[in-house]
């Protein structure tokens, strides 16, 4: 199937700046960037159209990117908590999605949407990891999370202490099936 050629009204990461015409797959244009509305088709109509207004998208641009700025220069540095259950080996029951880190930094004074946290892989263990927020398609900012069991482990983590259990200790074995048996 053809490529479909478009405008670009913003930046969109991997892919172009504002204004560039892009050639992209059917799908990615009809499901991502035709409904998010940061392209348009190139038609001669919308290239026209996108000239004429040019400057003015890009005030707004630039404007959000401003914003942005100092929305990112105010949190730096933000680093939020989330409890959960996991095993003594530090392994969830379940997994920290980018829904719950929004969740999160909203309470800790970012309001931000879950389809901001640029999170590849949901958390799926314990400890400290840094998550990726984008604030502006072209301003990023990293967010700590310290998934913990209980606050006070939280705390620990948070110091650098190790909360897991050394690998090395092995628990006592009791005797074998069988054992008892062959002896006596």
């Amino acid at each position: 199937m053809a490529n479909v050629e478009l405008i670009l009204l913003q930046r969109v990461e991997k892919l172009g700046q504002m204004g560039e015409l892009v050639k992209v797959k059917p799908g990615y244009a009809r499901n991502y960037l035709l409904p998010q509305a940061k392209a348009v088709r190139a038609t001669k109509a919308n290239k026209e159209r996108f000239e004429r207004e040019r400057a003015q998208l890009e005030a707004q641009n630039l404007k959000r990117r401003e914003e942005a700025e100092r929305v990112a220069e105010r949190v730096t540095g933000l680093a939020v908590t989330l409890i959960r259950q996991a095993s003594e080996s530090g392994a969830l029951y379940g997994s920290v999605s980018s829904r719950d880190i929004a969740e999160a930094s909203t309470e800790a004074g970012l309001s931000i949407g879950r389809n901001q946290v640029l999170l590849i892989h949901p958390i799926k263990t314990l400890g400290i990891s840094t998550v990726r927020v984008e604030l502006h398609p072209e301003v990023h900012i990293g967010v700590k999370v310290n998934v913990a069991r209980s606050v006070e482990e939280a705390e620990k983590q948070a110091r650098g202490e190790e909360i897991l259990p050394e690998a090395d200790e092995k628990p006592e074995l009791g005797p074998l099936f069988g054992e008892e048996e062959a002896a006596g």
